[in-house]
């Protein structure tokens, strides 16, 4: 069983968090029921940046067990300085002035966005200080997003705590491409390799 991440949207992410922990045990308890044993996490952008967060709450927090973690382009450090970020400052769909108001309206308004890593773990997930545990991980990245390096870094800390990861950084490709795999050949390629780990997990267990 997947459970896809999506974007949401609420006036405290403090409280969010718990309530998506909720419904993240609750849907791993329906699943057991219906005999499904292996349980994944799967999201893109911000939904890959939740998707994260909630691996490592399953960890800390009693489960559920995860046997797989899918991260499509997630934000994962708040950021804005990563050499993405400059690279691709105007890039398309996405940029860095969206990324910056995307930030400015999800956190707290008492949260300092000027040093990103003292932002929470539940704002920026590679700012955990133990990533050991966690579930094996699939990161799939754009060339040409600014939150490219986010991924790069997210996958670099895992693999110094010992958890298995496979990265893969898509030339050509922008911010988004999981949208576009039923157009662009690129696109789906690209969503081809993240969805053959994930299968690949379930299969093992």
């Amino acid at each position: 069983m997947t459970i896809v991440g999506t974007t949401i949207v609420h006036p405290n992410p403090g409280v969010a968090w718990g309530d998506v922990q909720k419904q993240l045990k609750r849907a791993s308890e329906l699943a057991s029921k219906h005999g499904a044993e292996n349980v994944t996490l799967m999201g893109d952008s911000a939904g890959g940046n939740i998707s994260a967060v909630m691996a490592q709450l399953a960890r800390d927090d009693g489960g559920p067990a995860l046997v797989f973690q899918l991260l499509w382009y997630p934000s994962t450090t708040g950021d804005l300085t990563l050499p993405s970020m400059i690279e691709n400052a105007d890039g398309p769909i996405l940029d860095r002035d969206v990324v910056a108001a995307f930030l400015h309206w999800y956190l707290p308004p008492d949260i300092d966005t000027s040093e990103p890593a003292k932002l929470p773990p539940t704002l920026s997930p590679a700012n955990t200080a133990d990533l050991s545990g966690l579930p094996p991980a699939f990161i799939g990245t754009a060339e040409f997003d600014p939150i490219r390096d986010d991924g790069a870094r997210y996958a670099e800390l895992l693999s110094d705590a010992g958890v298995p990861v496979e990265h893969y950084n898509a030339p050509t490709l922008v911010h988004g491409f999981v949208s576009f795999a039923l157009v662009v050949p690129a696109a789906a390629e690209a969503t081809s390799r993240g969805l053959a780990a994930l299968k690949a997990a379930l299969n093992r267990g």
